[in-house]
């Protein structure tokens, strides 16, 4: 039977008249990957905070690994790289690892933890004279100086470059493999998409979609088209006209549509007397269909 790590049941929490968690339920498993998507203001970070424990829901209930919060992070079964909250100054990287493993229940070897992290190179420098690359690396050491089962990362990659980037999911990668579960608030929807086994689609504090990439780009309901035509043949005001369209582009002599009726706008588009070139057909990237998600939404609470 699959290990539930993380539950959540009906865990609302507001700032005002604001709601910045509205009644969301779910449960997270071991060995996942989770990815946490939505706009600035979405709730992501108010939620991870929930599950943390740093703050408390106003209704609901979290438990990690059946226990409160506070009882799963004394016994060393979370890990969390956070956006708030400063790294200490004065001392060095390896120093500060070095702290976080000895108050680690289940520690690794701070020289290991380096490694891991891609910081050896780093550990004599003072931590106040990090880049903010560098400093996110250091942010993901410490939150995994020690053999945790869950591990929470808000904006992980914020300011690394692409190669330190590959290298950070791979080790993330690895760590699922390993059993672990790893859940991400992230705006990189790329890295989403490559490395996430499931996707949350938060909007205002309410969860809209929870599934695999590909079934959250399903849940859109929408198809890109794509084609060349001739000079004489552009005419946007005629292409504006075919049905199922929910946006168009032309850009030179290529025309970009999403569609909610794929088959319905190509047959029409063939009826006009167009004979598009380079006909192209595919669903939409992550991107794309997380855009459309909440774009819905808006329409609907308007």
């Amino acid at each position: 039977m699959t290990t539930t790590v993380v539950a959540l049941d009906q865990v609302s929490k507001a700032y005002g008249e604001v709601r910045a968690v509205d009644g969301v339920t779910l449960d997270l498993y071991a060995g996942q990957a989770v990815a946490l998507l939505g706009p600035n203001g979405a709730g992501k970070s108010t939620s991870l905070d929930l599950l943390l424990g740093l703050k408390q829901p106003d209704t609901g209930t979290v438990r990690l690994f059946g226990t409160t919060p506070r009882e799963a992070i004394v016994a060393g079964r979370v890990g969390a790289m956070l956006q708030s909250g400063g790294l200490m100054d004065e001392v060095t990287v390896a120093e500060l690892v070095r702290l976080a493993c000895d108050l680690h229940p289940r520690p690794y070897r701070p020289s290991d933890v380096l490694a891991r992290a891609g910081i050896t190179q780093l550990a004599d420098r003072k931590v106040d004279k990090l880049s903010g690359g560098q400093a996110q690396r250091v942010r993901f050491a410490l939150a995994t100086a020690g053999d945790s089962d869950l591990i929470v990362l808000d904006e992980p990659t914020t300011g690394m470059d692409v190669t330190t980037r590959q290298g950070f999911w791979a080790t993330m990668r690895e760590q699922a493999d390993q059993g672990r579960t790893v859940l991400f608030a992230t705006h990189y929807l790329e890295e989403a998409d490559a490395m996430a086994d499931r996707v949350l689609v938060l909007h205002r504090g309410r969860l809209l979609a929870d599934g695999t990439a590909a079934e959250i780009k399903a849940k859109a309901g929408l198809r890109r088209i794509s084609f060349d035509l001739e000079s004489a043949e552009l005419d946007e005001t005629g292409l504006s006209g075919l049905p199922f369209l929910t946006s168009i582009d032309v850009s030179g002599h290529t025309v970009r549509i999403q569609s909610t009726d794929a088959d319905g706008t190509v047959h029409a588009l063939y009826g006009l007397g167009l004979y598009p070139r380079n006909l192209e057909v595919a669903g939409l990237g992550l991107e794309q269909a997380f855009v459309a998600i909440t774009e819905a939404e808006e329409a609907r609470t308007a």
